[in-house]
């Protein structure tokens, strides 16, 4: 008989074999040219696609640098980021004088979603994401607008690493576009969903503020032009 733990890591066991198998029935056009956020009827007018570019336009500061979030990893992708700005600021550069940029990608992409698109998609489950405040599988985004008091790190108290926190202090947040492709196309059909309103409903569940770009390593690469260093947010 299969354990309570081993029935409860189906959906990401499910998840994960469909995804590995298919990536190969997307074709490799879907990667070369993912279908763009502007295709949908009804454009996003937070984050289009094609805008991607003049995002990057806004990095300056002094000191620059890009994390690359590629799964959970608990608080790191967010922690990391107020880390570098608090630090920078202890040593003289005040948080407007730096430029911070959190490129979401592969696992990491249910981050840029509201919490509604994670009860919905059990995104919880699917990247084993869970709830700080519960240490169970995430029904909503943990870090789109956390409460006061909501994390907390030995020896220093409360942190503000929600991204609407994060934002305010500056910090740019983009989406991989490839990933919510591929990912669309797994989730889609083991929910019996069409792919194309999977991929319009995450679009329009994105955070304010959220920049989709063409891929995450695309947006490395663009940033990293821009003079950012690059940090593994893991």
């Amino acid at each position: 008989m299969e354990s309570i733990k081993e029935q409860q890591s189906t959906p990401r066991r499910e998840f994960l074999g469909a995804l590995t198998t298919g990536v190969a029935s997307l074709g490799i056009a879907a990667f070369v040219n993912p279908k763009p956020a502007a295709a949908n009827p009804e454009p996003v007018a937070e984050g289009n696609i094609h805008e991607a570019d003049a995002w990057f336009n806004d990095i300056k500061g002094k000191h620059k640098v890009v994390f690359d979030a590629t799964r959970p990893h608990e608080v790191l992708p967010f922690a990391w980021p107020r880390v570098f700005l608090l630090t920078n600021a202890a040593t003289g550069t005040p948080e407007a004088d730096n430029s911070v940029v959190v490129v979401l990608r592969h696992y990491a992409i249910p981050y840029a979603f509201e919490d509604r698109i994670w009860e919905k998609y059990k995104f919880g489950d699917i990247v084993k994401a869970d709830d700080p405040a519960t240490g169970k599988p995430a029904m909503r985004n943990p870090f789109a607008k956390p409460k006061q008091g909501d994390f907390k790190v030995p020896g220093i108290g409360d942190v503000a690493i929600g991204i609407n926190e994060l934002q305010a202090s500056g910090v740019k947040f983009c989406v991989c576009d490839v990933a919510m492709t591929v990912m669309a196309n797994t989730l889609a059909p083991m929910m019996n969903l069409k792919v194309d309103e999977v991929k319009k409903d995450w679009l329009a569940g994105l955070l304010p503020g959220i920049q989709v770009v063409p891929s995450g390593v695309w947006a490395l690469g663009r940033a990293q032009e821009k003079g950012c260093a690059y940090i593994f947010a893991g």
